[in-house]
């Protein structure tokens, strides 16, 4: 009896022992082939306003005019005119007033003069009697007044340097200057005088700022912006510029406005990128479209994505009944990846009741009013099922499903709302010296999920506006 109960009792255990040691490993998923592809990512485009403060090219203007005129060698020669007329002036100006319109600034100021004068009588080139006694205008009366200017028509070239042509206003006289000797009035004389002396100062403007190199400035911001961004935490930013572009450029008060677009194609990743300085292109022009629209890349790697959704599932229990037995499994390793088809497969070895590997896919989603980023349609892939048909049917259970469904849904409302504060805090700065940019990001919506094979790439869309003021221009 007990040889026959051995007989049949130890192939029976063997059976069992075999058949639960026995592992579910299924193949891998293959999911079809489909017409699914990363869209090439939209251009960037960015207008930022940039105010350049003018009171620095104000203070050369005011530096570089000179404060007094004279006739040549004043006060011991004359300016002899004509055989019967002789005089001597002095001129000097009051403060520069500056103004500013349209693409034109204004140089204005007043001037003051005196000028002492002298006849003779002539017959053609024949002097027919001496000098008179000198006589003064200007003197006791207080001096005689005229009013000169400069006009400066602003361009920037494409190699960006502020182009100025400058452009003397003819003086205009205030006062009229009528010596004693027959009651002449002698200004026009002056006024030419005049001319001759302003030639010279205009060629000394022209000199000091008629072109003014601001492309070491617009080269540093670039270089700037070619850096990648740590986002502390949030990954890394780079802003891969593109082209600059001109929209327009006026001037008003005390500032030079120019409106210039950035075209970029930027990449958030959770690796650090490599920094590439590029030449800063030539400007062009183009029209204007205010404030920024600007599409982001963020390349998500399956690993990081992996580590939250493992810190979540790993050591997970879930018991089944089948019958009167009872089983259960523990989730050991949850991994996630991509393999360039709209779904992406989730991975799971477990343990327990029984052991092995199973395949998840599901579509990746995102939830615009819960900011939540999840895989939506999550099931057993059909190569797994095929297999747990075979070998643990109970494990049909959407239990585990709607668990692991659960643990993708990853909330980016914190996400978001950190990177418009970083993206604020980036935008309101010094970057260089005497250069500040003032933003505001005031939408970041996700637009895309590409589940790539090496990546996950999620494309969002910002908006806002961003400023730059430079306060301090080198010369």
């Amino acid at each position: 009896m007990a040889k026959s109960f051995n007989f049949i009792f130890v192939p029976v255990i063997a059976l069992v022992i075999s058949s639960c040691s026995k592992k579910i490993i299924p193949d891998k998923p293959l999911l079809s082939q489909t017409n699914f592809k990363l869209d090439s990512l939209p251009y960037s485009e960015i207008n930022i306003p940039i105010q350049i403060d003018l009171k620095p090219i104000y203070a050369l203007a005011e530096n570089n005019v000179d404060t007094v005129f004279t006739s040549p060698h004043w006060p011991e020669d004359w300016v002899q005119s004509a055989c019967d007329t002789r005089y001597k002036y002095q001129f000097r100006r009051g403060p520069l007033q500056l103004s500013a319109s349209g693409n034109t600034l204004n140089l204005d100021f007043t001037g003051y003069y005196k000028i002492i004068g002298s006849s003779r009588l002539c017959l053609g080139n024949a002097v027919l009697s001496p000098w008179t006694t000198p006589c003064k205008c200007g003197f006791a009366e207080g001096e005689r007044r005229v009013k000169v200017g400069f006009s400066t028509k602003i361009d920037i070239k494409p190699d960006y340097q502020i182009q100025n042509t400058i452009f003397r206003r003819d003086p205009l006289p205030i006062d009229k200057c009528t010596v004693c000797f027959w009651g002449q009035d002698i200004t026009n004389q002056v006024m030419k005088g005049m001319i001759e002396e302003l030639e010279g100062s205009k060629k000394a403007i022209i000199d000091s700022f008629g072109l003014i190199n601001i492309q070491p400035q617009i080269q540093a911001l670039w270089n700037q912006i070619n850096m990648p961004k740590d986002l502390y935490g949030l990954g890394w930013l780079k802003i891969n510029p593109l082209a600059l572009k001109l929209f327009n450029l006026y001037a008003k008060n005390d500032s030079l406005n120019i409106n210039l677009g950035l075209s970029a194609r930027p990449v958030l990743s959770f690796e650090k990128p490599e920094a590439i300085k590029t030449l800063l292109p030539n400007l062009t022009r183009s029209a204007a479209a205010p404030g920024f629209n600007i599409f982001l890349d963020a390349q998500l790697n399956y690993d990081s994505l992996s580590n939250i959704l493992n810190s979540q599932l790993k050591g997970k229990s879930f018991d089944f009944k089948k019958g009167p037995l009872k089983k259960h499994i523990i989730l050991n390793e949850t991994r996630i990846y991509g393999t360039g088809n709209e779904k992406l497969v989730i991975k799971i070895n477990f343990s327990g009741s029984a052991a092995g590997t199973a395949y998840l896919t599901g579509k990746p989603y995102y939830d615009l009013i819960k900011r939540e980023l999840g895989i939506r349609d999550l099931d057993f892939d059909i190569k797994t099922k095929t297999v747990l048909v075979k070998t643990a049917e109970w494990l049909f259970n959407r239990g585990i499903i709607n668990e692991i469904a659960k643990s993708t849904r990853f909330s980016l409302s914190e996400y978001i709302d950190t990177s418009i504060k970083m993206a604020n805090a980036q935008m309101n700065r010094e970057w260089v010296n005497g250069i500040f940019t003032e933003g505001r990001l005031d939408k970041l919506d996700i637009i895309g999920i590409y589940p790539l094979g090496e990546k996950m790439i999620i494309r969002s869309n910002l908006n806002g506006i961003l400023a730059v003021k430079v306060g301090t221009i080198a010369f």
